[in-house]
């Protein structure tokens, strides 16, 4: 996006469908907000994506958890098992 005295100005025109429903709450929240609803989709868009980035599971802190709470779960045996995978996977990969 480029600003042009304050204004942005946008450079990417994109096309898509939605069905009905959609289409609806699309133009329900434009009134609502007071925005366009090309603004309603940029703002919904970057919401999603930062509570995506805030639920990304660490899956080895997560084995690490369940490992140190016990739960019937060898510490030692857990962090060994963490180490197995994580170079299986780097042998996967190639790397």
């Amino acid at each position: 996006m480029v600003c042009n005295d304050g204004m942005p100005i946008m450079t990417h025109r994109t096309t898509f469908a939605l069905d009905e429903a959609t289409a609806q709450r699309l133009k329900r929240l434009a009134a609502r907000w007071k925005v366009s609803q090309a603004e309603v989709v940029r703002r919904s868009v970057e919401q999603a994506e930062n509570l995506n980035k805030a639920e990304d599971p660490d899956p080895a802190a997560m084995l690490r958890a369940l490992f140190a709470s016990g739960g019937g779960l060898d510490l030692e045996k857990g962090n060994a098992y963490i180490a197995e995978v994580y170079e299986d996977r780097k042998h996967w990969r190639g790397e």
